[in-house]
């Protein structure tokens, strides 16, 4: 489509004000308490209006809506697909997969440095698979009860989980939202995340080893504390890897969009609704049977997923308006994809990385493959060098409340940047090949 330019007309410069402004209220949710996602929904809707009125009196309006309808339906997949995920971690949270794993930590009497380490192994292992939200929640919650007595232990093995639970998700597609839409897009097939572990594990373990001397010694008193798992865990649990492989398999084998092998997936778990609901009637309403896959959806975190519809449509009217092109000259063509991308990666410590991802990808800056591993890289952890810069970090604040905060956070800037420079080293190294 030949859009027309109008980054510099009156209506650019308000959406560029309007965007702005939601923005700001986004930034400001934890004291303001208004939900991120209501001040970009409706700025979405005001920009795509705004353009309309222009390329209407232009008598070009069928081409401001096909590009409406483009973002959409990358937004309708990208819903479609975490909606299924999140209800696999979900049904598995509410099936006390993450209780039963929180109470062996708590009995198991590890002293403060193992549970540094331990917990966050963990989160760096569970993160990939499941959002590093929930993982973050876990093992918080584990830190927390067991660091009642020490807070200084919660404040730095907080830093850990967020960093351990961010690098986590950079090298799988299902670890992150940007991992997820670089996959999508097919710019990087499934396997070819796996380069980036190793980058991922320097990302968490050079912060973790500058860290580990501020942990104090000694131990907690241990817990007695039972959870057991209820019926129908281990099926979800495998019916979540059969979704995964379906997933992977239409994408990788057919070159059909993932999300139909999710939604496929869901259907999977809507067979073990039936049968568990079959179970249910005999043993009663109460039973650990009772199970209700629609219950597990309205469950999930819908102002996340309203906001990232608000944040794709606005980024997608900023580019029709011809901002992302000039952001994209000014970028990637003048500072060079390396720089562009590290830059951005630190950017996304302030701002969503969700956006930035986003507006990258609509860009589509002519890059190598390693350059698109070294953005989802950059993108999924820059986020850990300040607490506000990840959905795990703000969990915690709020979850250890004045134990971990910005200010704590802040103090460990420096390793985390330690830890953020060493794993675009190593990926610049170990995958030269790839540039």
């Amino acid at each position: 489509m030949n859009q027309l330019d109008l980054s510099d007309h009156w209506v650019g410069f308000a959406a560029l004000a309007i965007f702005a402004a939601a923005y700001a209220l986004v930034i400001s949710e934890e004291a303001i308490h208004l939900r991120k996602s209501k001040p970009v929904v409706i700025a979405a809707g005001l920009l795509w209006t705004m353009i309309a009125f222009v390329y209407l009196g232009s008598g070009r309006s069928n081409e401001v809506e096909a590009a409406l309808r483009h973002v959409f339906l990358e937004y309708a997949e990208l819903l479609l697909f975490l909606i299924v995920a999140m209800t696999y971690v979900n049904a598995l949270e509410e099936r006390r997969v993450f209780d039963v794993l929180r109470a062996w930590l708590v009995r198991v009497g590890f002293s403060y440095r193992a549970l540094f380490w331990t917990t966050g192994s963990l989160a760096f292992i569970l993160s990939p698979f499941a959002d590093n939200l929930t993982t973050a929640l876990v093992m918080g919650a584990v830190v927390i009860a067991l660091g009642a007595d020490a807070p200084r232990f919660v404040a730095v093995a907080c830093v850990n989980i967020v960093v351990a639970a961010n690098a986590g998700g950079a090298f799988s597609p299902f670890g992150d939202i940007t991992t997820l839409m670089v996959w999508q897009k097919g710019l990087v097939a499934f396997h070819e995340f796996f380069y980036l572990c190793l980058p991922s594990v320097a990302n968490f373990v050079v912060p973790a080893l500058l860290m580990h001397f501020a942990v104090p010694r000694g131990r907690p008193a241990p817990r007695a504390e039972t959870v057991k798992l209820k019926v129908g865990t281990r099926r979800i649990m495998a019916l979540f890897a059969a979704t995964i492989m379906t997933a992977v398999g239409v994408h990788t084998l057919l070159h059909l969009p993932p999300v139909l092998g999710m939604m496929t997936g869901l259907g999977y778990l809507q067979l073990l609704d039936y049968y568990l609901q079959l179970h249910e009637r005999r043993h009663g309403a109460e039973s650990e049977y009772t199970f209700n896959v629609f219950q597990r959806i309205a469950s999930i975190e819908w102002d996340t997923l309203l906001f990232f519809y608000g944040v794709m449509m606005c980024v997608g009217a900023l580019g029709l308006l011809g901002y992302l092109s000039l952001t994209s000259q000014l970028l990637y063509g003048g500072l060079g994809a390396t720089s562009a991308n590290i830059l951005i990666g630190i950017a996304s410590a302030v701002l969503d990385n969700i956006p930035l991802m986003y507006a990258v990808l609509t860009m589509k800056p002519d890059m190598s493959l390693g350059q698109w591993l070294l953005i989802t890289l950059t993108a999924g952890v820059g986020g850990s060098l300040l607490s506000i810069g990840s959905a795990a970090g703000v969990a915690l604040m709020g979850q250890a409340r004045g134990i971990y905060t910005f200010a704590s956070h802040l103090r460990w800037t420096p390793a985390v940047a330690a830890g953020y420079a060493a794993a675009i080293l190593v990926h610049m190294i170990f995958n030269r090949s790839l540039f």
